[in-house]
């Protein structure tokens, strides 16, 4: 049986991924507030495999604590770019100047949320009906309307798309409150995303990490709590760092994890697999 086999034959030798799997492929990150955010390290991860990064930033308050962290990763001034989800036309504005420049994208990154701090602390029960609107129009459907602007764009390579989310989306974690709603609104979204666009070579995937201390994460009441509790329970004994959840999803933009789509992928030392 063996002489039947050729030895030479491609499919029997050893697979070598290229040193830089990322290169040539284009990489919209949104959601950077600093050189500390989760979203900072996936944008660092795309651009050590190789990626060209563009980035946004939320506004002129916020722009000199990105500025730095743009020019670290050489974004061209040209993709470099506010965006307040909430501010008509400027979404639209970045992936106009995407299209113009780049006239593809490879890779979609949204790391964005809000509530209100008083729904953000109270009860889901006495959630503000304004609370509630602004909580998902910027941490989901923001998603929902980058993913739809896009769409054109990544699937002339074909592409990925990713959201970071919590496990509070899954389960209930004391103090997410109505967050906890909106990261379960946009689990389910991306996961219909993910259906609708697979054909077109378009994966959308929920990148779901441990609790880190982020600007975004300070705002959760006694989340100091969370973060002890999660590192005594997790199977690592260990926090997960922002370098480290954006290493493991560069690892997932690039074409040799295309088969993984719609799932909600968990970075937390294994937290999430542990009973009450």
């Amino acid at each position: 049986m063996s002489a039947l086999i050729d030895p030479n034959d491609p499919a029997l030798q050893p697979m070598s991924p290229p040193n830089l799997p990322l290169a040539g492929k284009k990489a919209l990150v949104v959601g950077v507030a600093n050189k500390d955010s989760i979203a900072y390290g996936c944008a660092r991860a795309f651009r050590s495999f190789g990626a060209e990064v563009a980035m946004t930033y939320l506004n002129e308050k916020t722009r000199p604590y990105t500025q730095i962290l743009a020019d670290a990763l050489q974004v061209p001034p040209e993709l470099y770019l506010p965006c307040d989800v909430r501010e008509p036309g400027q979404v639209e504005a970045v992936f106009g100047a995407i299209e113009k420049h780049w006239g593809k994208l490879n890779i979609l990154l949204h790391s964005i949320a809000f509530s209100p701090r008083e729904d953000l602390h109270g009860r889901v029960t006495d959630c503000s009906l304004s609370g509630f609107l602004s909580t998902m129009e910027v941490s989901a459907w923001s998603f929902i309307r980058m993913v739809h602007l896009a769409e054109a764009l990544l699937e002339k390579e074909g592409g990925a798309a990713f959201t970071l989310s919590y496990f509070g989306g899954e389960k209930v974690v004391p103090h997410y409150g109505i967050m906890g709603a909106a990261k379960s609104a946009l689990e389910t979204a991306a996961k219909y995303m993910a259906a609708e666009l697979g054909p077109k070579g378009i994966r959308v995937n929920i990148i779901s990490p441990g609790p880190v201390m982020t600007r975004a994460a300070s705002g959760i009441d006694r989340f100091d709590e969370l973060l002890d509790r999660t590192k005594e329970r997790a199977p690592t004994h260990s926090l997960v760092t922002p370098d480290q959840v954006g290493t493991a999803t560069a690892a997932l933009a690039c074409d040799f994890a295309r088969i993984v789509t719609g799932e909600v992928l968990y970075m937390d030392g294994g937290y999430n697999i542990m009973g009450a």
